[in-house]
């Protein structure tokens, strides 16, 4: 999406005209000065607005911010559209069926602008209809966020205990981790009782 906003940018900055000479400018040169001067307002709230074409949810002065920015740009409000129709997809209150079935309408629109398709391609693949399957199942987070903070912490683990790399040995671990974050609340509540337990201790002594 960003890459699609910097591809406007460039072709605004290649629309710039450049003086003939030096020295006072003539009249119509002050009109070229004043030309690029209005592509440079243009281009930099293209940049300092930028994360507004991907950002999720948008309040009401963002979308005027966002409305000003594109004016005469009908691509960039289209591409919003597009991310707009792309965060629907995830909407926890459909189905996979539903959601797949909005996909496929999606890039059929999708097809019919070029410039898009190119940018968007990653629409096309299937690793897109299998991210959609969690939707059927309520208890599955929508990201991998917990997997991947688990590897990290295996990987972390893995310097330090060099006997964990067999496939056993991993596996072992792996379970013992699972079995670790089944009994975390219970954990956390005997941790906290003995906690009250000692302060009530330390409060008696006193």
């Amino acid at each position: 999406m960003l890459k699609a906003v910097t591809h406007i940018r460039r072709e605004l900055k290649g629309t710039k005209t450049k003086r003939s000479k030096r020295g006072r400018p003539t009249k119509e040169e002050k009109a070229i000065i004043r030309k690029n001067e209005r592509l440079d307002a243009k281009i930099k709230a293209l940049f300092d607005n930028r994360f507004l074409f991907v950002q999720k949810e948008l309040s009401s002065a963002e979308r005027k911010t966002l409305h000003e920015i594109t004016k005469g740009f009908p691509k960039l409000r289209k591409l919003r559209e597009m991310v707009e129709d792309v965060y629907r997809l995830y909407d926890r209150r459909c189905n996979s069926a539903t959601a797949l079935a909005k996909l496929q309408k999606l890039r059929k629109r999708l097809r019919r602008f070029k410039w898009l398709s190119e940018v968007l391609k990653k629409l096309e693949s299937s690793t897109v209809d299998r991210s959609l399957v969690f939707l059927d199942d309520k208890k599955l987070p929508s990201t991998s966020n917990a997997v991947e903070r688990g590897n990290r912490r295996f990987r972390k683990m893995q310097k330090t205990v060099y006997r964990v790399r067999t496939i056993d040995r991993i596996r072992e671990r792996i379970a013992l981790d699972m079995v670790r974050d089944a009994r975390l609340p219970s954990r956390r509540q005997t941790m906290r009782a003995l906690q009250i337990a000692r302060m009530t201790r330390l409060h008696q002594l006193c």
